[in-house]
């Protein structure tokens, strides 16, 4: 068994077994997630035959680590991981002197979302991850920051940060089709006994399953939501979004008015921009149309190359100019900062592929 599968409830249930009294289960937990341990071994205020009895009966993580990439000068670096069965995941760490460090994370291996614009949409659904799986990511790059933050600020002649600041559930796979597992590991990333990281400073996002909408509505954890729009009317969006034919535009707006009605917190629409096709100015108008009055932002995607697909990305001009659009109505608007894409580690590119052979012309 992945003791990253296990809250502090199941574990204390895992020592009670071996015959161990439950302040031991809250040592190892604190072992875990405060002091990193990813070793028995290490955890040198167990007695030995505990710790014997733990390396016999459980397992620290289950992943194994196949391949790391880094760029952006060291500040953006992606991992790619194996999971039992032989699936594969890629989990993104970003890092933003002087005080922020972005983990992106993935809760599928592969997804079934079908998204055109999408290369993990290509793959189709691999399997579901477990809510320790989910936890084995962030604690691989915490561990980084913790022992490397020194070195990376040296090299960049200043602060950066040595722990995670930031998580957002962006990567492989979409969250609410793995929405038990999803939220056990929300849970235990904010449990205050153990990782302590703040629902605020993590963000989901969905590709519109309204029913993970409503459920997140009425959780106790104020976790920032971010939806995949893409497209202001039905017949662009089921073009792009086979998931607009189950949930369309009406369903998913009702449900992020549910949503922000309930938790009075602003919802993040992303929009990524595909030249001559979804970037144009009466798109933008129409955009602003079906969000305005909305407690929300609008965060603007220019695409990123994925190998074998007809699209292009927007110039330059055409973001501009549709961003002018939607802000001229009174709608916060910006521009998504590009970070990862010569590592295939960019919004919409992980699929656990090597990255682009030839070089990328962004605009």
């Amino acid at each position: 068994m992945n003791i990253y599968d296990l809250d502090l409830k199941g574990l204390t249930a895992q020592l009670t077994e071996l015959g161990q009294p439950a302040f031991r289960a809250r040592q190892i937990y604190a072992h875990l997630y405060k002091k990193l341990a990813n070793d028995f071994a290490a955890m040198t205020d167990l007695p030995a035959a505990l710790r014997e009895q733990l390396a016999a009966n459980l397992q620290i993580g289950n992943l194994e680590l196949v391949r790391e990439q880094t760029t952006d000068d060291g500040l953006t670096r992606k991992v790619l991981w194996r999971c039992p069965g032989n699936a594969v995941i890629e989990t993104v760490l970003m890092i933003y002197p002087p005080d922020r460090a972005t983990i992106c994370v993935s809760t599928q291996a592969g997804c079934a979302m079908g998204c055109v614009f999408c290369a993990t949409g290509k793959l189709g659904l691999l399997r579901n991850i477990s809510s320790g799986e989910i936890m084995e990511q962030v604690l691989y790059f915490e561990r980084y920051l913790r022992n490397e933050g020194a070195a990376i600020a040296k090299r960049h002649g200043g602060p950066v940060p040595d722990h995670i600041t930031n998580l957002v559930f962006m990567g492989m796979g979409e969250p609410f089709a793995n929405y038990e597992r999803w939220w056990a590991a929300v849970e235990r990333l904010n449990d205050k006994q153990g990782f302590n990281l703040g629902a605020r400073n993590m963000t989901v996002s969905t590709v519109g399953l309204v029913k993970g909408i409503r459920q997140l509505a009425d959780e106790a954890l104020q976790v920032n939501l971010a939806v995949s729009l893409h497209a202001p009317n039905d017949q662009l969006r089921s073009e792009l979004m086979p998931v607009n034919d189950r949930f369309d535009i009406s369903d998913l707006m009702d449900s992020i008015r549910y949503y922000t009605d309930k938790t009075h917190r602003r919802v993040s629409f992303e929009y990524v921009l595909l030249d001559d096709k979804n970037d144009t100015p009466e798109l933008a108008a129409q955009l602003a149309n079906l969000v305005k009055g909305m407690l929300c932002h609008v965060n603007l995607i220019p695409w990123n190359p994925i190998p074998g697909t007809p699209l292009t990305r927007s110039h330059r001009e055409r973001v501009t100019a549709f961003q002018r659009v939607v802000q001229a109505a009174g709608i916060s608007c910006t521009v998504r900062v590009e970070r990862g894409v010569e590592i295939a580690a960019a919004c919409g590119q992980l699929a656990a592929i090597p990255s682009p052979t030839s070089p990328i012309n962004l605009y």
